[in-house]
């Protein structure tokens, strides 16, 4: 489910659960209403809102560490690829076409994955045989002293370290919301919208109000589920980091 149905469910239930409380208020029995009643509401709703807000915590640590660790997994591949490509620079002119084929996986990346909004950040067909052929060229290097053997060793290391992170930010892109949690904090956002239509006289200004407040908590459920998927989500991990490596990509 997407995004926006997930943040049109949740609108749909707290500002729905505020309305329902306004009937409530029109059918229910006036000592159902009374002060002593009021405050044994107000003391429930307490627990539920504190109990909600450490629910809600815990929605957004999960979707920021997943969201940080992809964007920190980029970061650490564009460097390790700008590192690559300066050890293969120092190896020699034997590497004149490993580097610009380094030089093509990475525009191919960028390709596919910030000029199509929305996509996944798998690797194409092409990407991973370019990928394989790479590491092919590398390993059939033949080192003529030991600074190239150890320049090739590095290089191998570094290359199987890129599609090491290149497969983790697939996998963890893939990592589900966590429902249970979202369910229940709908749940008791509703709840709790109810027991202020319970206890409020409906008249414009109140309505507006819980307009407002259903659309702002829409809102931040669509950024949370945003941050769990940073490469097709409302909030997209910055192309940056790559960009600027595919920049340093190809110099002597």
């Amino acid at each position: 489910m997407s995004a926006w149905a997930v943040s049109g469910i949740v609108f749909a239930c707290v500002f729905g659960g505020a309305l329902l409380g306004f009937w409530l208020r029109s059918v229910l029995p006036q000592d159902h209403l009374a002060a002593e009643s009021r405050d044994l509401v107000k003391l429930g709703m307490g627990t539920i809102a504190t109990m909600t807000a450490l629910v809600l915590g815990l929605l957004v640590a999960s979707a920021k560490s997943s969201y940080d660790t992809e964007s920190r997994g980029l970061t650490e591949m564009s460097a390790k690829v700008v590192l690559l490509d300066r050890m293969l620079a120092h190896y020699g002119p034997e590497t004149a076409e490993a580097r610009v084929l380094l030089k093509e996986v990475i525009s191919g990346a960028l390709q596919q994955i910030w000029s199509n909004p929305g996509s996944q950040p798998q690797m194409s067909r092409q990407g991973w045989a370019h990928g394989y052929e790479l590491y092919e060229r590398l390993a059939q290097l033949a080192p003529k002293n030991d600074l190239q053997r150890v320049l090739q060793s590095r290089a191998l290391g570094i290359a199987t370290d890129i599609a090491e992170t290149r497969l983790l930010m697939i996998e963890e892109e893939y990592s589900p919301v966590s429902m249970p949690l979202i369910v229940v904090v709908v749940f008791s956002l509703t709840i709790t919208f109810i027991s202020f239509g319970l206890h409020a006289r409906p008249n414009g200004t109140i309505v507006v109000t819980f307009l407002l407040g259903a659309l702002s908590v829409s809102a931040v459920m669509f950024l949370i589920l945003g941050m769990y998927t940073p490469f097709g989500g409302s909030i997209p991990v910055s192309s940056a980091p790559l960009r600027w490596a595919l920049g340093r990509l190809g110099q002597n």
